[in-house]
């Protein structure tokens, strides 16, 4: 899940980044409204973590911007405002919600992933790939009937590979897909996941083409 967080205070922001990466996020961080002005038109986003006191841009006319451009990505509202009209406003904007400074994190969390839970469950039904069957809305994973454990990044790859089966995924985009901006990324990191992913499932699910990439073979039509 890749989340786009927009604060410019940098003890906060930090904060904030690393409780996320805890939690399974990938997260990417813009520091100004201008930069995730960029950022949210050129990357496709899970959602966005907004603050509305920035500099260069403010954060209700990046709101607005998005959604003139009719990008439909979930936007909660992260800010020490605490009006009724200042909610108001940023609901009506476009906001999907909307949660006060000081927050618990563990709230910020559950909020994202309900958000993307339910914008998820508009525009992305359930995968199946013969007893398999992967949930992007409900974020759950059953083979044969039965439920399978799967950690935030091992169902990020393995939600990438089903939704381009047949199609071979290299390292690099399987890599896009797990870690955010400036973030350090393990040499090996793709490569563990998906032995994971394999002895969980099965051994042959997720084919290695050597040299490019990764795949899981299209269903028979």
């Amino acid at each position: 899940m890749r989340v786009l967080l927009v604060e410019d205070d940098p003890l906060l922001g930090d904060g904030i980044r690393a409780g996320l990466m805890q939690a399974g996020f990938a997260v990417d961080w813009a520091k100004d409204g201008r930069e995730a002005e960029l950022a949210v038109s050129g990357e496709p986003y899970d959602a966005v973590v907004l603050d509305l006191g920035l500099p260069r841009l403010p954060g209700m006319d990046m709101l607005r911007r998005t959604r003139t451009s009719k990008n439909p990505v979930p936007i909660l509202i992260l800010t020490a405002r605490d009006s009724v009209a200042d909610r108001v406003a940023g609901l009506d904007a476009g906001a999907d919600d909307y949660l006060i400074k000081p927050f618990d994190l563990g709230e910020l969390q559950a909020r994202l992933r309900a958000l993307v839970r339910r914008a998820k469950s508009q525009i992305e039904p359930v995968i199946a790939h013969g007893a398999l069957y992967l949930d992007p809305a409900g974020r759950s994973v059953t083979l044969a009937g039965r439920s399978v454990e799967l950690s935030a990044r091992e169902f990020a790859i393995l939600h990438e590979l089903l939704l381009n089966a047949g199609r071979v995924l290299s390292k690099a985009q399987l890599e896009e897909k797990l870690y955010g901006w400036g973030e350090e990324i393990e040499s090996n990191a793709v490569e563990v996941f998906v032995h994971h992913l394999r002895r969980k499932l099965a051994p042959d699910l997720i084919r290695t083409v050597r040299g490019v990439g990764y795949m899981i073979a299209k269903e028979p039509a």
